[in-house]
């Protein structure tokens, strides 16, 4: 399998690398590939160096798939002519998730939908990924008819820069500033760019990418995006309004049934989902689970992820690793053909 990695030099694309190498992804050749400043640099791949190439170039090569995380305007312009060579894109960024023409995948969810003519597929928001893992169970079972979500996210979903900011700030250090105001002991209830209604952009994916991948839109969806100072893993407090009512342990049977969910919830012991605990895992973690009291039928969560991995990486992989296992794209033997 000839694999591109689009936006390799970058944070999500490090990581892509390491998750590709860790799950042992089958590439018979790999393309590193970055914007023209990058073009030169040297990669490592399991110990083996790799050259990072130009779009135009890895176009030219025509790989099965490429795995794109080099942000909307890039995916906009270069994934249709990657699709048009016969790859398969999977594609990191806003640009493509909202298109009624593309998939919009989390795979433990709606993977069975993908086929071989889809060769744009979007992967969806970190923060809208961990959510509707654990929402999905829940909604087949008790009917969901409003979620009320809070985010607690990391300044890794901004990128780079923001780790900088944080770390400048913790070490004293004047530095370059990725966000308007201190991250450090702050809070900033400001995730992406605001937009006409008050919300911010990152708040309005969360409402309207779960109607997409579950294919419903009988519930709604109400978010606030915070940024705080921990480095990496989003947190999200989660109310959730049900049709039906429900049993608080049939709940975290559910949960605990569901691939990809581990549950900590056990107060007596203080066990509960982290960010410190998440950082590196693929899994996405649910705790505090509880009846709101104020409200029939209704639930609270604490819902936790690395948004580098399972939140962006990691799906991005899964996603790949569905288009092979199901042969939705060509097979090393076929492209040798």
């Amino acid at each position: 399998m000839k694999v591109a990695v689009v936006g390799a030099t970058g944070m999500v694309g490090e990581v892509m690398l390491n998750v590709l190498a860790e799950r042992n992804f089958p590439i018979t050749e790999l393309l590193l590939v970055a914007s023209e400043r990058s073009v030169g640099k040297k990669l490592l791949y399991k110990g083996e160096e790799h050259t990072v190439i130009g779009l135009a170039d890895a176009v030219a090569a025509q790989p099965e798939i490429a795995i794109f995380s080099a942000g909307g305007s890039t995916s906009l312009e270069w994934a249709p002519k990657f699709a048009e060579v016969g790859t398969t894109v999977i594609d990191n960024s806003s640009a493509w998730r909202m298109d009624p023409d593309k998939k919009l995948v989390v795979p433990e969810i709606n993977a069975d939908q993908l086929t071989p003519e889809d060769k744009i597929i979007a992967n969806p928001n970190c923060s809208t990924i961990q959510m509707v893992l654990a929402l999905d169970p829940l909604h087949k079972k008790y009917q969901m008819k409003r979620v009320v979500v809070s985010t607690y996210q990391s300044v890794s979903g901004t990128g780079v820069k923001a780790v900088q900011q944080l770390e400048n700030e913790i070490a004293g250090v004047e530095g370059e500033m990725a966000y308007p105001y201190p991250i450090g002991k702050n809070a900033l209830p400001h995730c992406d760019v605001f937009l006409e209604n008050g919300y911010t952009k990152e708040e309005m994916k969360l409402a309207r990418e779960p109607q997409k991948i579950l294919d419903d839109r009988t519930f709604s969806v109400s978010a606030t995006a915070v940024r705080i100072p921990t480095a990496g893993g989003h947190s999200e407090s989660v109310n959730v309004e049900f049709h039906k009512d429900f049993d608080l342990n049939e709940v975290r049977q559910l949960l605990s049934d569901t691939p990809g969910i581990i549950v900590q919830d056990n107060p007596e012991t203080n066990t509960y989902p982290m960010p410190i605990y998440a950082h590196g895992k693929d899994e996405v973690f649910v705790g505090r689970i509880r009846r709101d009291e104020t409200q029939r039928n209704t639930l609270n969560m604490w819902i936790v992820a690395d948004n580098l991995r399972k939140g962006a990486a990691t799906n991005a992989v899964q996603i790949a690793e569905y288009l092979v296992a199901n042969n939705l794209v060509a097979n090393t033997s076929e492209a040798v053909s």
